[in-house]
């Protein structure tokens, strides 16, 4: 299939300590993948190489057959990028429906509107946020901050989607539907998906590869239903 993105060789390094050790990954296009691993196995770190948040200290990160190594973080959210980090993902000072706009605004300016246009991909999903449109984020839980800052990615339209645990914080119900639209989108809209955890969610089980890291270093790569028994599969 063909491939969205790849990391060759990939290291990351964190002052001294080393979080990524050489590794090759790749993400195919228009599908979801998900990378599993305990915490401290490297899961946020790929992404943030990916996204261009920490530079690589060795190796290349490849986009749609480019090399985008050098490219900082706001030049791929132009091309098309959206991170949604695990933690303080939604600005405290800005309303639920800021948070949409903007991202819907910075999606038609780059031409990505899609056939639905604006957030409604994002209410349709969460219809639990349109009452809450005009409160700061801030004043919200910790699960409707996540719902916020997962809605405003997908307002974004993004060709590349990374998710770090998106469903933190999130009601099992919740989570479901979130993962079954992820695996529409990817599809039947040709997104590209990378989804973090800790154990490979049921909901997920559509995906179409799977890695797991250990302590920075892939360990397995492959479909979910051959992750079999492995530690980082869900009893």
């Amino acid at each position: 299939m063909p491939i969205e993105a790849a990391l060759l060789d990939a290291r990351v390094r964190y002052g001294p300590l080393e979080a990524l050790h050489g590794v090759d990954l790749a993400f195919p296009a228009g599908r979801v993948t998900l990378l599993l691993g305990r915490n401290g196995a490297g899961r946020t770190s790929v992404l943030h190489a990916l996204a261009g948040v920490v530079r690589l200290s060795a190796g290349r990160v490849m986009w749609r057959g480019r090399d985008v190594t050098a490219l900082g973080a706001r030049q791929r959210v132009r091309l098309g990028l959206a991170l949604v980090p695990a933690e303080r993902a939604a600005f405290a000072s800005l309303t639920v429906a800021e948070h949409l706009d903007l991202a819907a605004g910075a999606a038609e300016a780059a031409g990505r509107t899609g056939s639905r246009g604006g957030h409604s991909e994002a209410l349709d999903l969460f219809p639990e946020l349109t009452p809450l449109l005009t409160r700061p984020a801030g004043t919200l839980s910790g699960g409707q901050q996540q719902l916020v800052a997962v809605s405003r990615a997908l307002s974004a339209r993004p060709r590349l989607l990374l998710l770090d645990e998106p469903d933190r914080g999130l009601a099992p119900a919740l989570a479901a539907r979130l993962h079954a639209h992820l695996l529409a989108e990817a599809d039947a809209g040709g997104r590209t998906v990378v989804v973090t955890a800790q154990s490979l969610p049921r909901s997920l089980a559509g995906a179409a590869v799977v890695h797991v890291l250990h302590r920075g270093e892939v360990g397995f790569s492959g479909e979910p239903a051959e992750l079999g028994g492995r530690p980082a599969a869900a009893p």
